[in-house]
């Protein structure tokens, strides 16, 4: 354990949808609600204004609708995110040179290996500030909440607690005491079905908890719950933050907020995580042999699924048609809090699954089922001919720079207006109107691309 709350936490506050915000002077202020625009889709983010009438990541769509008819529901850009991700976490790396990136908008950083040593909270207070500005500065206005203190745990407790905007640094010595008043659930490990059994035990604050002796968790919980509750109750969390490794594997995963029984927004998520995969095989031109499915349980109980292919693939069809075969033998009556989809075994060539269910395939890769994920495809699936979605930028040969309102009936919608330009006015084109097209503002150049005119 440190001596010192040098282990920082910092997370963009309501990411996809305050990037929206920010591109979108329109949306600024107002409900935004990013993720699956459909009958059956997930949301991925909300933003502050929206939380307010109670959307949260991992609702149907459906639902937010119903809380928050007013709002505007986007689907993803992720080119948007991925280069404002990068933004942010180089002015971390600019902070120290060891960081853990934990998903586009969260990571941990190391004082320490900084070279940052004796830190009261004034000083570790300072820099998380002073990091925050530099976010703010690098990513166009978004702003970022920082928990500080001796441990990832307390550190990731502590940047939940001032949202958004805020710097929370708990004392070294004092985790114990800062843990106490809050609900058990706030321990990782701890979901519904096992804060059922504490709370008939009489537990219902970590201050509760720490009065159980480790053999009375271990009798209630089992010995692996139980010793992992006994320590993280009183923040002994030793786990060091480590920064990339050689990949040997690519995979995506999500915790969410609230535990998930519903299988078909699982498939769904499951979906948007598979094509997900298979973008960034492609994009490192790899290919891999072995699906794996990983599911942590509401009792944090963590199991991996897998399935070996006859040879490599890229193919988001066939890694979301193997990913939901294994969703399936899976026991989720609990609830699951993590999800995730991966694949290794990896290879720099491809051989076709020449057993693969075409038509299933097909509906998978075009939407056609009528699912969509909460964990955003890199490239949205089409909405009509065009492929037009609500959120999308896109660019006309008179009007300029801007994004997708609306489509349908043959029509798309367009309000024009940028990051860099005030409210702009808002005009219907047919779907095919050859002046207009999708526009791609925040993809990198590649090396083979062609020079921007």
């Amino acid at each position: 354990m440190r001596k010192e709350p040098s282990i920082l936490h910092v997370d963009l506050d309501a990411f996809f949808a305050a990037v929206e915000q920010r591109d979108k002077p329109s949306l600024r202020g107002k409900p935004v609600v990013v993720g699956g625009i459909g009958l059956r889709g997930v949301v991925s983010t909300a933003s502050y204004e929206a939380r307010k009438y109670g959307v949260r990541s991992a609702m149907s769509t459906a639902e937010a609708r119903a809380r928050c008819p007013h709002a505007a529901y986007l689907g993803g850009r992720f080119d948007a995110y991925r280069a404002t991700s990068a933004a942010v976490m180089a002015q971390m790396r600019e902070l120290s040179p060891l960081i853990e990136p934990l998903s586009l908008d969260e990571a941990f950083v190391d004082l320490a290996a900084a070279g940052l040593t004796e830190l009261d909270v004034e000083q570790v207070t300072v820099i998380a500030d002073q990091l925050k500005k530099a976010i703010q500065e690098a990513s166009g206005g978004l702003t970022a909440s920082v928990g500080a203190g001796t441990s990832k745990l307390i550190a990731k407790i502590a940047s939940d607690l001032d949202k958004p905007n805020g710097t929370v640094v708990v004392p070294a010595g004092t985790e114990a005491e800062f843990l106490a008043p809050m609900q058990v659930t706030v321990i990782p490990g701890v979901g519904p079905a096992t804060a059922q059994r504490l709370t008939m035990a009489g537990v219902r604050t970590v201050a509760d908890l720490q009065q159980l002796s480790l053999d009375e968790l271990v009798r209630q919980l089992g010995t692996s719950q139980g010793t992992n509750l006994y320590r993280l109750a009183t923040a002994d969390d030793d786990r060091a933050v480590v920064s990339d490794r050689e990949t040997k594997s690519i995979s995506v995963e999500d915790t969410f907020e609230t535990d998930l029984v519903d299988r078909a927004v699982l498939a769904a998520i499951g979906d948007g995580m598979a094509r997900r995969v298979s973008e960034r095989l492609q994009k490192a031109q790899l290919s891999g042999r072995t699906v794996t499915v990983k599911t942590r349980m509401h009792d944090f109980t963590t199991h991996t699924r897998s399935s070996t292919l006859a040879g490599p693939t890229d193919d988001p069809r066939i890694i979301a048609r193997v990913a939901r075969r294994l969703l399936e033998d899976s026991d989720i009556s609990g609830g699951i809090r993590l999800l995730g989809v991966g694949v290794s075994s990896l290879a720099d060539w491809i051989q076709d699954d020449l057993f693969i269910d075409t038509e299933t395939a097909d509906a998978l890769a075009s939407g056609a089922s009528g699912l969509e994920a909460a964990e955003l495809p890199e490239r949205p699936l089409a909405r009509g001919r065009a492929g037009y979605y609500p959120g999308q930028d896109v660019v006309h040969s008179e009007y300029g720079e801007g994004w997708v309102w609306g489509s349908g009936r043959g029509r798309v919608t367009v309000r024009f207006e940028t990051a860099t330009t005030p409210p702009g006015p808002i005009r219907t084109f047919p779907i095919e109107d050859p002046a207009l097209s999708p526009h791609h503002p925040h993809r990198p150049i590649e090396d083979d691309d062609p020079e921007p005119t």
